[in-house]
């Protein structure tokens, strides 16, 4: 699951979105921990909504894991 939080500033009279921050729930085993860390690190240079809004908005992720 994931959850998406965006900050709104005002330039002029229209509302634009500044940043946007996502955060990764993911329920994983122990042993792939260091896996999902990983795809984590790079995710983002292959999600094609972060390269079409990268350099217009800022975007920055976190991963909390749940271990099963």
């Amino acid at each position: 699951m994931s959850e998406a939080r965006g900050e709104v500033e005002k330039e002029g009279k229209v509302l634009t979105i500044k940043r946007i921050h996502v955060t990764y729930n993911l329920k994983i085993k122990p042993e792939q921990q260091e896996d999902a860390e990983r795809v984590h690190s790079f995710h983002a240079d292959f999600c094609p909504v972060a390269q079409t809004i990268k350099g217009c908005v800022d975007i920055s992720t976190e991963l909390q894991l749940e271990f099963n």
